[in-house]
């Protein structure tokens, strides 16, 4: 249990990264660009203290999973990760109401969380099964 449980700490953090990076790094940079002064400086961004957040979500989000969701399956997995996904995104969009960004941001981190999530839940659907469970 502990095993498969660090397995997917693992495999939902790594993914998660990835995702952060192609997401932030690669596909919204020009809206971080167009929007700079809302920004802290790159040199003045804490990569530790990211990273310590998504490894703790990381764990929070298997743990839920693990300790809450009775009926353990790929499917059960991604339909737990896409409606975590779904109040996270609705955080992300509501930060258009207070935050001076381009609504399109806003669809987009919206968008990025059920995409996250998804896969995270579909991650952790696969890995965390009862034992001998043919359950998919």
């Amino acid at each position: 249990m502990l095993k498969r449980n660090l397995l997917a700490i693992a495999a939902v953090f790594i993914v998660w990264s990835i995702l952060d990076y192609l997401i932030h790094g690669i596909l919204l940079q020009s809206s971080y660009e167009a929007t700079v002064n809302l920004w802290r400086p790159m040199e003045e961004m804490n990569a530790l203290l990211c990273y310590g957040v998504k490894l703790g979500f990381s764990i929070c989000f298997v743990l839920i999973y693990d300790l809450l969701i009775s009926e353990k399956s790929l499917h059960n997995g991604i339909k737990f990760g896409l409606l975590l996904g779904l109040g996270n995104g609705l955080m992300a969009l509501g930060s258009y109401v207070y935050m001076p960004i381009p609504l399109t941001m806003a669809e987009a981190w919206f968008a990025a969380a059920l995409v996250q999530t998804g896969i995270s839940g579909a991650i952790v659907g696969a890995l965390i099964k009862k034992p001998n469970s043919l359950a998919i």
